[in-house]
């Protein structure tokens, strides 16, 4: 059996990093992580290819070599996803489909010849079986979760490593909060399942005998739901795996705002090699908080507590979010403020977006205010739903935040701010690389020379070697972000 394993494009968004890739010779920011650990479950004796289209073109030739096309995908790729499917009907390749987007929308694919949905270690075995006796089903699904401690290790030998600016990891599912717009507690469950601390090492162990060296995401989707087992056994372990190795990563993911409250944990991860950690704020408005059910973030000092985290050594990336019902006319301009004290370089501010099988969706589908599904970037200056505020005020309102904040005076301003109470761990070194050289020189010339925000770059440039020289790579590299969110949020604002 020939299984051809297709991973849909992603659009250019704030995410995709696009125009940074550019500068490191990258053409992905990381690997499809579910169809490399999908291929580990599929038979050995079957023959398997990756195509990851954000990387390479697919070709017809591809897809007329396999007896199955799997694929997996988010809602942001539904575009993508709509031209394989045509392009596999039309050339009569059978079609599998699974992942976050089948999941929430499986009714949108009736033309995918198979889906299996849920969690792949529950669902695909069935699929299988029916496969090896000559009659599998349309879709296969399940209320059950994963033990993901049964997890086989993802098949990196499916890709090249040297395409990617990171590669990546998973050891938890689910998250133990109920926010009312996220859809995780639908896909992953409330429970924060584990995977055991040799699981985690083998995984570590693969990517560094592939060769990777940089950058590895920790895709949890909250790193820090289950602490017990992080403090006592994986943190001390991969600190410890870091040291054999003379450490090769260093390592970003996502958690709760809680993280702060944690003194002996972020020294924990830090030991480890984490130094960049994505918190979703949402909000500074309490009302708009408690409005969605955002408890964790609640009742605090949300400016102290970045600066905590960032004192210990991590960098902080947020996710903020304008929309909601009890927001106020002042809500843009507080935007702002947080996100210039906060000294958060990576700001993802996005309007509100009604995700199938939230509790927001429930809620507004109850009030007929739905206007249609939710397509995956909420960046983008649309929005899906009837707001509370008048629509054209929550438009231009959230123009001006991202304006502002990506304009050269302002987001300069913040990366200084931020590589002021930034304490890296003094274990932390830089690995010279000659791509890094030519991001440099390539930065240089596009933001030093040809670009508008030529004094703020050389500006930054000469004070960071001056005030703290050994944060210089990371002073670039935050220049180079920034040239990036303007070239996106140029086609909205």
């Amino acid at each position: 059996m020939k299984i051809l394993f297709v991973y849909p494009k992603n659009p250019e968004t704030f995410w995709s990093f696009k125009y940074a890739l550019r500068f490191i010779f990258k053409k992905a920011t990381n690997p499809p992580l579910g169809l490399l650990t999908v291929a580990a479950l599929v038979p050995e004796d079957w023959e398997k290819k990756l195509v990851d289209m954000n990387v390479k073109r697919l070709k017809d030739k591809h897809l007329q070599w396999a007896d199955f096309v799997f694929m997996s995908a988010a809602s942001i790729q539904k575009k993508s996803v709509k031209e394989i499917i045509s392009r596999c009907r039309k050339l009569g390749i059978k079609t599998v489909a699974g992942g976050p987007l089948f999941t929430s929308t499986p009714d949108e694919f009736p033309d995918v010849d198979h889906l299996v949905l849920n969690e792949a270690e529950i669902t695909l075995p069935i699929f299988l079986k029916d496969v090896a006796k000559g009659c599998p089903k349309h879709i296969y699904t399940s209320s059950e979760w994963a033990d993901i401690k049964t997890t086989p290790p993802p098949l990196w030998e499916l890709i090249k490593m040297k395409k990617y600016a990171a590669m990546n990891i998973q050891y938890s599912r689910g998250c133990p909060f109920d926010c009312d717009f996220c859809d995780i507690p639908m896909l992953y469950g409330h429970k924060t399942r584990i995977k055991e601390k040799n699981q985690i090492i083998a995984e570590l162990n693969a990517i560094y005998l592939q060769g990777w060296r940089g950058e590895v995401f920790f895709v949890d989707d909250n790193f820090i739901g289950n602490k017990k087992y992080l403090k006592k056994e994986i943190l001390p372990a991969i600190a410890q795996w870091m040291i054999r190795r003379k450490q090769p990563f260093s390592f970003f993911t996502q958690t709760s705002v809680d993280l702060s409250d944690d003194e002996e944990f972020m020294r924990l991860m830090v030991q480890a090699g984490f130094d960049t950690v994505f918190v979703g704020i949402e909000t500074p408005e309490e009302i708009s908080l408690a409005e969605c059910n955002k408890i964790q973030n609640k009742n605090r000092d949300m400016i102290a507590c970045v600066k905590k985290i960032q004192r210990f050594g991590m960098q902080v990336q947020g996710g903020f979010i304008v929309g909601f019902d009890s927001d106020p006319l002042s809500i843009f301009d507080r935007q702002i403020r947080f996100i210039q004290m906060s000294g958060i370089v990576t700001a993802m501010v996005g309007l509100l977006s009604v995700v199938r099988g939230t509790k927001l969706h429930r809620r507004l589908k109850k009030e007929n205010r739905v206007l249609k599904d939710d397509w995956g970037d909420n960046t983008d200056c649309s929005i899906n739903f009837i707001p509370k505020m008048n629509h054209k005020i929550l438009i231009d309102g959230y123009k001006k935040i991202v304006k502002t904040i990506y304009s050269p005076d302002y987001y300069y301003k913040r990366v200084k701010t931020f590589l002021e109470h930034y304490k890296p761990s003094q274990k932390k070194t830089f690995r010279f690389r000659f791509s890094y050289l030519a991001a440099f020189l390539k930065s240089a010339y596009l933001l030093g020379i040809e670009g508008r925000e030529r004094f703020h770059y050389w500006r930054l440039c000469f004070w960071t070697m001056y005030s703290h020289p050994r944060l210089f790579p990371l002073a670039v590299t935050l220049t180079v972000y920034g040239f990036h969110f303007r070239r996106v949020f140029a086609k909205y604002v």
